[in-house]
């Protein structure tokens, strides 16, 4: 299974000095949940990670490679990114979203077979979008969407997933579920690292927690030690009431 570290990574984030070093290794089985407030650059870490920007110092390793030498194709076969937002250009069916996972694994011109047909479809069913297989994408709600997304990413199958608000604009029945599927996937051996707004959510399925702050500031480690009431009051500027419920804390911001 892959893994990714970053060696002294400094984010690019425009108008801000230089950030603390990121020196994090993001291994197989582990759940990691990145929190800060807005403007801290936790989008700006996912798509560096992905090797969409350049960092300003440092290096990010896929299987101790400098990312920056591997070809798209390569990277693309043991890493997957879920966007925050997503622009659909062209008009497509979710089927057809779902297979556009399957690219890093076909050569040029080679069509989808059977096999990755039948992958989809398994995807689809366990994101539960099967029904909406035949609808164009660009008619479906922003929940379903996002769905689509993390089905997308399964039929991709990468040994990295990284993810930008992967409950974005879900309802709290489908936010559990695909909480649950990410945490399984780390369980069968993929390094999950996501951005999350929801101390909660990384409360109880992460298994380590990166906090960002806006100076460019970061500390990061196992989630028991890293969602500390006053640590986290300090990291968005909010006094919390802290609960405890079903085993795991609970944070409330005071009004």
């Amino acid at each position: 299974m892959s893994r990714l570290r970053t060696r002294d990574l400094v984010i690019n984030v425009p108008g801000r000095p230089d950030g603390y070093p990121l020196n994090i290794e993001i291994e197989p089985g582990q759940t990691w949940g990145v929190l800060g407030p807005n403007g801290a650059g936790k989008t700006t870490l996912l798509h560096t990670l992905a090797g969409l920007l350049r960092p300003r110092n440092g290096q990010v390793l896929l299987n101790e490679q400098p990312l920056k030498l591997m070809k798209r194709r390569e990277i693309a076969q043991h890493l997957g990114l879920v966007f925050q937002e997503r622009q659909d250009s062209f008009p497509a069916t979710v089927l057809e979203t779902a297979l556009i996972g399957r690219h890093p694994w076909l050569s040029p011109w080679e069509s989808e077979q059977s096999e990755d047909q039948a992958r989809a479809r398994s995807a689809l069913a366990m994101l539960d979008v099967d029904h909406l297989s035949d609808r164009l994408l660009n008619t479906l709600s922003g929940g379903e969407r996002q769905r689509v997304a993390i089905a997308t990413l399964m039929t991709q199958d990468p040994s990295v997933w990284l993810l930008d608000e992967p409950t974005n604009h879900l309802d709290l029945h489908h936010q559990v579920s695909v909480m649950n599927l990410l945490r399984d996937q780390a369980t069968a051996g993929k390094a999950v690292f996501m951005c999350l707004h929801d101390l909660n959510l990384a409360a109880r399925w992460c298994s380590h927690v990166l906090l960002l702050y806006t100076n460019g500031d970061a500390c990061w480690g196992a989630v028991d030690a890293m969602l500390e009431p006053t640590a986290l009051e300090q990291l968005y500027n909010q006094r919390l009431i802290t609960v405890e419920a079903d085993g795991a804390p609970v944070f409330i911001p005071v009004r």
